[in-house]
């Protein structure tokens, strides 16, 4: 196969463009001998003749057009990789993998891939579903760059492998049957509601979330039903079989269910954290950088929303 060699061709296309091997040589900051030498091992190179003599200037010949016309397309494309390589070492372009919990992702990923959409459009956010102790798996092996996560779950902030980010402190609502008796009790508090039968997962974050919360309030709550997925514990609820704490950020989209009535609870104000984690050191990347900001401008949104 014919060797092709990008400098020498920058030095052809130049002198096409110059006319002389004079000018050639002060464009490119060059002796004249060596504009010369580097053009005849080209030719040698790629065993053709490219210059003829023309008076005392040389032109190029039919061949040299020819490898030219090829060059030009090259150099094009070396165009191209310069200006996304440089996007992708600004943080503008390249691929982020996010390994997210179920709620996070309509709540802060989605708004922030939006975001970065029209910011950043060559930067590519991927996401998977996962609760913590998968996310944290994924994250150490390499298989993806960024995990969110409640912070309960998440890493000690000492564990030196990762560095993390706090996001956003989600409000925990009481989500009552319409027509329950507390309904529409003003001051609601958690205490209120010890004796009644309480609807969350039979183990992992949100029991452990939902009996915490409760326990701060003085009580052990009695689980009547064990349920993981918001449909299942509000259609629950709906149909009066007991009642949920739900996170905002779940509730958000469900509130006007005319069946559920969501109660804020000011004075208990329970509430769980999200962090964000990335591999140490990897957080000074800039496109993992942009994504956190993004995520930080989605969690500032929500918080805004629900202060209002």
């Amino acid at each position: 196969m014919t060797e092709w060699d990008i400098k020498k061709l920058q030095i052809l296309r130049t002198l096409r463009d110059r006319g002389t091997v004079t000018a050639t040589a002060e464009a490119l900051l060059m002796t004249p001998s060596a504009v010369s030498q580097q053009l005849t091992n080209l030719a040698k190179q790629l065993g053709v003749r490219l210059l003829e003599a023309q008076g005392r200037r040389v032109r190029l010949t039919d061949a040299a057009q020819l490898v030219l016309r090829h060059a030009e397309v090259v150099f094009a494309q070396l165009e191209r990789a310069d200006a996304e390589l440089d996007g992708y070492l600004r943080g503008e372009a390249g691929q982020v993998r996010v390994a997210a919990f179920s709620t996070s992702v309509p709540a802060l990923l989605v708004p922030a891939v939006r975001q970065l959409r029209t910011a950043h459009p060559g930067l590519d956010v991927r996401i998977r579903e996962a609760e913590a102790a998968e996310a944290y798996e994924l994250l150490t092996a390499g298989e993806v760059d960024l995990a969110l996560s409640l912070a309960a779950h998440a890493p000690s902030a000492r564990d030196p492998k990762y560095s993390r980010a706090p996001l956003l402190a989600d409000p925990l609502d009481v989500a009552l049957p319409a027509d329950h008796p507390l309904a529409d009790a003003p001051g609601l508090r958690l205490a209120d509601l010890a004796a009644e039968p309480w609807i969350f997962g039979g183990s992992g974050p949100w029991s452990e979330i939902t009996t915490a919360a409760c326990e701060a309030a003085g009580f052990v709550p009695e689980q009547a039903h064990s349920a993981s997925g918001w449909t299942a514990i509000l259609a629950m609820v709906e149909a009066g079989m007991g009642i949920a704490l739900v996170p905002r950020m779940a509730s958000a989209d469900r509130r006007g269910g005319s069946g559920v009535v969501m109660r804020v609870l000011s004075a208990d104000q329970p509430r769980r954290h999200v962090v964000a984690a990335v591999r140490s050191g990897a957080e000074e990347g800039p496109a993992v950088a942009r994504v956190l900001a993004a995520l930080r401008q989605a969690a500032a949104a929500r918080e805004t929303v629900q202060q209002n």
